[in-house]
């Protein structure tokens, strides 16, 4: 791991996105928000929450990512067109950024809606999870243009 120790606590916030694209006759059905063939609720509601709970274990998931004492998670998804995009930001008060915890969090999302609506079809496809931007720290804020 990187040391961080000399470096002041500060507050930094960063936010991400991963985009998934549906077949036409999931669309209306996702769009409704309602329980498509898996059985265990509104997907994009699971997913929502299931990034959620991914940011909080980052540092579980990626070798030699500090753990980070969040001060906020959200993810929205977001129906529109033929695909849905989830939004993560997160927020922290520490001595490093938050950018993975927010492109984790985005990345499970659209992870968990797969597997949620894949009893329906193989056809989805998860694409664009970028970072969006940051803010905080050393490097100051940076914005994707």
């Amino acid at each position: 791991m990187v040391d961080v120790g000399e470096k002041p606590e500060t507050s930094r916030t960063a936010m991400a996105e991963s985009r998934v694209t549906l077949p036409d006759a999931l669309v209306a059905k996702v769009s409704e928000r309602a329980d498509v063939a898996s059985g265990k609720g509104d997907p994009v509601a699971v997913a929502e929450l299931a990034g959620i709970m991914a940011a909080k274990r980052t540092s579980d998931l990626i070798p030699l990512c500090h753990p980070l004492p969040l001060t906020h998670v959200a993810v929205k998804g977001e129906v529109s067109g033929g695909s849905v995009l989830f939004t993560a930001t997160c927020a922290t008060l520490s001595r490093t950024g938050v950018e993975m915890e927010a492109l984790v969090a985005a990345s499970v999302a659209a992870l968990t809606l797969y597997d949620m609506l894949k009893g329906a079809g193989h056809e989805m496809e998860i694409v664009a999870t970028r970072l969006i931007s940051k803010d905080g720290g050393r490097s100051g804020p940076w914005r994707r243009e």
